[in-house]
Formats: structure tokens, sequence, C-alpha cells
């Protein structure tokens, strides 16, 4: 199982926007997501920085890099694009973090 980490940026006071969206997740986004492995996926925000930090648990075998492909995929980034920083393709700008502790 692989831990996977990373940061996005919140758009300044779109907090309740980006809580509301996800908790209306889209039934077929969250299918999609586990159909390709994500587990254990949270997101994480610090409100003074409006840094979100997001870190999901995958099987070494899973099958993201097919994610940016799908149209549900597509259709989430264009709508959550206005609420967070977005890449000009509507991928959210993001960070991967380099793991340097765990405990078991």
């Amino acid at each position: 199982m692989q831990r996977v980490a990373c940061k996005m940026f919140l758009t300044p006071d779109q907090e309740e926007e980006y809580r509301r969206r996800h908790d209306a997740i889209w039934p077929e986004l969250k299918t999609l997501l586990r159909e390709n492995g994500v587990r254990n996926y949270s997101i994480f925000l610090d409100p003074e920085t409006n840094v979100l930090f997001a870190y999901l648990e995958r099987p070494n075998d899973h099958a993201m890099g097919s994610l940016p492909e799908d149209p549900v995929m597509q259709r989430w980034r264009q709508f959550m694009k206005d609420v967070m920083a977005a890449n000009d393709y509507g991928s959210p700008v993001s960070f991967s973090l380099l793991e340097v502790f765990h405990l078991e």
C-alpha cells in the first residue's frame, strides 16, 4: 500500500463552498476513485494560509494514472476550478509531499 500526500491551494473566502461541494460529492466520482485504487482519502485545510493538504492510500497496482482522461474527473475539475488554484486544463495546482516519517 502506498501513502500519497500533496498540497493544493484554496481560493480565499471559498472554504464554505469547497466544503459544500465535497459534502455533495458525486456518487460516480466516488465510484471512479475507488475503482482506480483510491482508499482512505482525506483533505485538510489550513485556514490561515488556504493550503489544502490531501492524503490518500492506494495499492501498488493502482490505476490512478488514467483518472485525468476520465470524463467524470474532467467535469469535477472544471466544477472545482473556481474555488481553488487550477491549471489551464482544470487540474488543481498541486505539489507532492515527501514522506519523512511514518508510525504504524
